[in-house]
């Protein structure tokens, strides 16, 4: 995901050699540039919109920082230290300028992971949180339906067997929501499952 908000959070070594650390994310400057010792870590990315858009490393959004390309709205623990200077921890940054996202950039690969993360966990036929929770295509692939984010969502096992291969109005059993495909923080959260307290107040209901 990391290649996704700016073209600096893509280029890991590039970038990290830019802002004065060496491509091998020890810290260690070039040319006897600042030495920022930065750790590992999960950063939220911002758009300017405060939009979330990514997740990068701790490092890269320091270059982010240090390059006056994001502002950190939320700090971590500790700072970072180097020789000449001491930054705050980034938890969540935002871009300064705005990206702009092309419309089908998270209209990627269909897992089971994130059709279940994108439906809250729920069965979408009865509507309960279940153990081992399964996917199911809406209109069967058997009559025609296609493997597509418009057409698959979470079921719980009992629902999918009683489902079968039948369409929605033969077996009376209608999605809770239309699926569709999944913004953002669906990938957020699936790239972070352990989402920082601090990173709540940015991410919408999937």
């Amino acid at each position: 995901m990391e290649a996704l908000a700016d073209p600096e959070v893509g280029r890991g070594s590039q970038a990290g050699a830019a802002a004065g650390m060496g491509a091998n994310g020890n810290g260690r400057a070039n040319g006897g540039a600042t030495k920022l010792r930065t750790t590992g870590g999960r950063v939220l990315v911002l758009n300017a919109s405060y939009e979330p858009i990514n997740v990068c490393t701790m490092r890269r959004a320091t270059v982010l920082v240090l390059k006056s390309r994001a502002e950190v709205l939320e700090k971590g623990e500790g700072t970072l230290h180097s020789e000449r200077l001491e930054l705050a921890r980034p938890c969540v940054i935002r871009l300064v300028r705005y990206v702009r996202i092309p419309r089908d950039v998270h209209r990627r690969k269909i897992t089971r992971k994130a059709v279940l993360a994108r439906d809250a966990y729920t069965c979408q036929y009865c509507g309960r949180e279940a153990a081992g929770l399964t996917v199911d295509h809406v209109i069967p692939r058997s009559r025609g339906g296609q493997s597509a984010w418009e057409n698959i969502v979470a079921a719980c096992a009992p629902c999918n067997r009683k489902k079968g291969d039948r369409l929605p109005r033969e077996a009376r059993m209608h999605p809770v929501t239309r699926p569709k495909p999944p913004g953002p923080t669906v990938f957020i959260r699936i790239a972070a499952p352990l989402v920082p307290l601090a990173w709540e107040a940015y991410l919408p209901v999937a």
